[in-house]
């Protein structure tokens, strides 16, 4: 019992080990940013490398698997790295989800991106008004990048010694077409005062708008999709 208790401890250390190295050749990429392949290959390793662990009879079997899977994935880094046409293939392409006011459903769907997850990944890049945003570009790795409008200036209010209002903080009332009821009751609003807003921008039905924003000063933006 002792002596597998041992070899055990050993195989783990030396499953650690061997999967530090191969992580060293594949390179930051997989703990940075994960494109499909990266992903999968990174589950497999790590998969691989527990059963490397508890494998005493034929531990050579796990390990040769684990190279084999840190080799592809190396290869195809590098293939990628040469080949310029394969990195569309195996990394993807940059995909528009919004420009202008107007948002891309198609994009949208094909990034499996809902308006939730979209305004939250705004929002952590600092973006609560949609209205200061001219581009936004869903990546390969995940990522959303922000290409803010030309009037928005890098100088901030402090470096020019202003004291502007606090900024609002957006809810969504209207999400596909159909009014979030509950939104607009905690913001102290009903339907009348939605239907009376939709008018005055030249919408006859909350249908007509894929999101609709309202900031604490019942100030209401709208936006259609394409």
């Amino acid at each position: 019992m002792g002596t597998e208790i041992l070899k055990t401890a050993g195989m783990a250390v030396f499953s650690a080990v061997t999967l530090f190295i191969l992580a060293k050749i594949m390179g930051h990429k997989q703990i940075a940013q994960l494109d499909f392949f990266d992903y999968v290959a990174g589950i497999t390793i790590g998969s691989i490398a527990a059963e490397m662990a508890t494998e005493l009879e034929a531990p050579l079997q796990p390990l040769v698997a684990m190279i084999v899977y840190g080799v592809i994935a190396f290869l195809l880094s590098m293939l990628s790295l040469w080949v310029i046409r394969s990195r569309k293939y195996l990394n993807g392409t940059p995909t528009i989800l919004f420009s202008d006011g107007k948002f891309f459903r198609a994009n949208l769907k094909k990034a499996k991106l809902d308006l939730s997850e979209f305004m939250l990944m705004c929002r952590q890049q600092g973006y609560f008004d949609l209205s200061q945003i001219h581009l936004a570009v869903f990546e390969y790795n995940g990522r959303i990048s922000i290409l803010p409008k030309s009037d928005q200036r890098p100088a901030t209010p402090a470096d020019l010694q202003l004291s502007p209002p606090p900024a609002s903080i957006f809810c969504e009332v209207i999400m596909d077409g159909h009014v979030l009821e509950g939104n607009l009751q905690r913001m102290g609003l009903n339907r009348k005062w939605l239907q009376k807003q939709l008018t005055a921008q030249g919408f006859s039905d909350p249908k007509e708008i894929f999101l609709g924003l309202c900031d604490t000063e019942k100030q209401l933006s709208l936006y259609t999709g394409l």
